[in-house]
């Protein structure tokens, strides 16, 4: 076919992948502000369990080549394009559906809803085309969604079919007491010797975040590279020759996350019929490993710079003459510190005292641009993600604000008094949901895992459960200042 895009293609492109212009708005917000300088545990708790970023990855600079990249704008995808650049590759965007074609090798990285990624790609005449690349046995990787879209179809949005490439359907996790979505580390059973997880070793941990799965069975049972439990078996990786896809993200999943890309871009994923080496572990050291989050308080100095912060109550202002905010370190710095010592995701909460749209007053969306060139674990933001109306009268959503963080290089975004809110909303209409709250909105738009509530409460002392239709939980060490024993903890908001 001809790699030259046709104009009906590139305006259809146009006109359904171009990012909103006030989405773009957001993102490059304040020029003059990201132009300023951006001033401000001991080893993981997987042990094994994921390799740390300190030991050096070798980048052959032989292999070095263009990478074709799928990105249909349905979230985070800028971690997968630093992972590119950092094995030495250069990224190309797919515009149109030719590109596709042309591609020597394409990534299909996704996020949010199977039902709404099958729309996307289906407007934009992308399906048949990726059907045809992948039938041609050209590299492909999908990643996350872009493995479940790979299927027959999803339960997900009441029933969708997908690609029909690997036989067996998408359904939700279930079981009692099973939490979802999967969010964390987990081991993988490997099926297959392959040279696309030869870097990863039995009973490695990667990062998996996941409502929805594949599950094997006998009419798939080729595809499948490895297989991952919680709450029953379900599908990993799959590989046909060099066609792959994974459940989990590598470019979340530290050094060994990296190091599966680079097996990938330098051709190193030929299946072998050795026996596949069996993990002795049992009991804790497998499934869900328990996670090590970097929690840095970010907020604004006197000088409208970024600085990481701690302080009592909101109170982080230093008690000396001045009483400047105190400063204990650059979040980018910090952050990739912390990474290397081995955390399994960095959280940033941005603290500052919003006058204006939060996005005009302080300069978080370099932070996490800069951030995600060096850290390759799940990143997190809070603070200010709620609709506003600036100082000139015009007026942002939450899911604008919210895709802005997305497109900077966030992976989850963190509401916390706007959650307060939602939360009375809720109980005062009978526990009924209209679609227009910030965390239906973005739930939707991104999914339930790319949503993190985070409460910050305070105790409420009472003599006793009568006082209170709340539920009260007794104090046996800290007492209220009337001698009170009952409390009941209240949800804050504003600080």
């Amino acid at each position: 076919p001809s790699c030259r895009p046709t104009a009906s293609s590139r305006a259809s492109w146009d006109r359904h992948c171009t990012p909103s212009p006030r989405t773009m708005a957001l993102a490059a917000c304040s020029s003059s502000l990201l132009a300023r300088p951006i001033a401000g545990f001991s080893g993981s708790s997987r042990g094994v369990r994921r390799a740390s970023s300190r030991h050096p990855m070798r980048v052959v600079a032989a292999s070095k080549g263009e990478v074709t990249l799928l990105d249909y704008g349905a979230g985070n995808v800028r971690s997968v394009r630093n992972a590119i650049i950092k094995l030495g590759f250069t990224v190309k965007d797919v515009t149109t559906a030719e590109e596709i074609l042309c591609a020597d090798k394409l990534i299909f990285p996704g996020v949010g809803a199977f039902g709404s990624a099958m729309e996307i790609l289906k407007q934009r005449g992308l399906v048949d085309p990726l059907k045809e690349y992948c039938a041609s046995g050209k590299p492909f990787m999908g990643v996350c969604l872009g493995l479940q879209l790979l299927f027959d179809g999803s339960e997900e949005s009441g029933g969708v079919e997908g690609l029909g490439i690997i036989p067996g359907t998408v359904r939700k996790f279930t079981g009692d007491d099973l939490i979802v979505p999967h969010i964390g580390w987990n081991t993988l059973e490997v099926k297959k010797n392959s040279g696309l997880l030869s870097d990863v070793p039995p009973n490695d941990r990667l990062y998996f975040v996941h409502s929805y799965r594949a599950t094997p069975e006998p009419k798939n049972k080729d595809w499948i590279l490895a297989t991952c439990d919680y709450g029953g078996e379900f599908v990993a990786a799959v590989q046909k020759g060099e066609v792959c896809a994974l459940q989990f993200h590598p470019e979340k999943s530290g050094a060994r996350g990296i190091g599966i890309f680079k097996n990938f871009l330098e051709g190193n994923v030929a299946e072998t019929d050795t026996p596949v080496v069996k993990s002795s572990a049992s009991g804790t050291d497998k499934g869900l490993a328990r996670r090590v989050i970097a929690c840095l308080d970010v907020r604004s100095n006197d000088n409208g710079d970024l600085v990481v912060t701690k302080g009592d109550s909101y109170d982080v202002r230093e008690k000396s003459e001045g009483g400047d905010v105190r400063n204990l370190g650059k979040p980018v710095e910090l952050a990739k510190k912390y990474y290397d010592q081995g955390a399994d995701e960095v959280a940033f909460l941005n603290i500052t005292g919003y006058r204006d749209l939060p996005l005009n007053d302080a300069p978080m969306l370099e932070v996490l641009k800069r951030s995600s060139e060096t850290v390759f674990v799940p990143l997190t933001v809070g603070g200010g993600i709620r609709d506003f109306t600036d100082s000139n009268g015009k007026s942002y959503t939450s899911l604008e604000v919210a895709s802005a963080y997305f497109l900077s290089g966030a992976d989850k975004i963190s509401i916390g008094s706007d959650a307060v809110y939602v939360a009375e909303k809720y109980y005062a209409t009978q526990k009924t949901k209209d679609g227009t709250t910030s965390v239906e909105q973005i739930s939707a738009r991104y999914g339930a895992q790319a949503v993190v509530i985070s409460i910050d409460p305070r105790r409420v002392w009472v003599k006793g459960p009568k006082d209170t239709k709340n539920k009260v939980v007794e104090s046996t060490k800290k007492k209220g200042p009337n001698g009170e024993t009952c409390c009941w903890w209240q949800c804050t908001v504003k600080g």
